[in-house]
């Protein structure tokens, strides 16, 4: 047993010492102080020894355990660092070269005007206020005094989801819920996503963003209205713009109107965006009827107000001059890229 022991300990040691890898390293571990390993399998054999001779080869055991165990963590750091030494000549890595350039996303063209939008009115003192998308049918058309017959509920203009719920139309409906809370004045805007059953083409989609407004106080005059939106108008196409009414209806306003603005492109002399007319239509304003007034709790002797909207995708593509509004929503990075 003890010549049995002396060749293993000289086998490994001489094995240990010309390992080239360390994958092999680990097998000869294995293979010698694993559990199934020669050198356990030599303590097996210790119950064919007499009493006296158990302990004296038990050391001995113990000894070439220790020897192979201090052999194989010498040699397995000699090729750890050879390795090391191998990769790094290997992997240069050139740290003057130019670092990989990250592409950066930036914000829509959409967003981008609705924050300038936004931006506007908070400084006049509006408050930017948003409601839910999927509204009552009451708030969404009876609280705007649009009655059960109205054109504007026929089902190919709204998504009804149920006889009482629809897709809103408009965001119109925050403004009937902000007024039915009561707390006066309100000076606020209200911007978000609306639906309505349209063909999509270069003007028209089923679903786009509107941006609504709203003003409730004392003395408030059609004056402050023409002043609001002249400002506005100048504040987003430039100090120069020029804004006209002409006389609409809306069930919302009475009196109502329609807003044009100079041609930012051609100074009001005529050209190809605005048709040669010198104007271009951005959006809808009037006087809150004082019929919706009463339907929000609000004393239309004491308390008036003026109501606007417009369409942020008009005004984007007005801005930008893109000439379809579908090339806002195909994801296309080459055009979004431009902004």
């Amino acid at each position: 047993m003890e010549n049995r022991l002396k060749a293993l300990r000289e086998e490994a040691l001489s094995k240990i010492e010309t390992t080239s890898t360390l994958d092999v390293l680990n097998e000869l571990r294995v293979a010698y102080l694993g559990k199934k390993g020669e050198l356990t399998a030599l303590l097996k054999g210790m119950k064919d020894l007499s009493a006296e001779e158990r302990p004296k080869f038990g050391q001995m055991v113990n000894e070439v355990r220790e020897a192979l165990e201090v052999k194989l963590d010498e040699v397995k750091d000699k090729l750890s660092k050879a390795a090391l030494e191998l990769q790094l000549k290997t992997e240069v890595i050139d740290v003057t070269l130019p670092a990989k350039k990250k592409n950066l996303g930036h914000r829509h063209p959409n967003n981008i005007v609705l924050e300038e939008v936004e931006n506007i009115f908070v400084g006049m003192g509006y408050e930017v206020v948003d409601g839910p998308e999927v509204e009552y049918d009451y708030y969404n058309f009876e609280a705007l005094n649009i009655p059960a017959n109205h054109p504007a509920k026929d089902e190919q203009d709204t998504f009804y989801i149920n006889n009482e719920i629809v897709l809103r139309t408009q965001t119109s409906p925050v403004q009937a819920r902000v007024m039915e809370k009561g707390k006066l004045p309100i000076r606020m805007i209200a911007p978000g996503r609306v639906y309505r059953s349209d063909e999509v083409d270069a003007t028209h989609s089923p679903c786009f963003h509107q941006i609504e407004g709203l003003v409730i106080d004392k003395n408030v005059t059609f004056a402050d209205l023409k002043g609001t939106l002249a400002e506005f108008a100048k504040k987003l196409f430039g100090e120069q713009t020029k804004v006209k009414f002409r006389p609409h209806h809306f069930p919302f306003t009475e009196p109502s109107a329609e807003v044009d603005v100079t041609c930012f492109k051609c100074g009001g002399k005529g050209c190809r965006m605005c048709k040669g007319s010198g104007w271009i239509e951005i959006l809808g304003c009037g006087m809150v009827h004082p019929h919706v007034l009463e339907m929000s709790g609000i004393d239309p002797e004491e308390y008036q107000g003026f109501a606007f909207g417009v369409g942020l995708e008009r005004i984007t593509l007005l801005k930008y001059e893109i000439d379809d509004m579908r090339l806002l929503y195909e994801n296309d990075v080459r055009f979004l890229k431009q902004f």
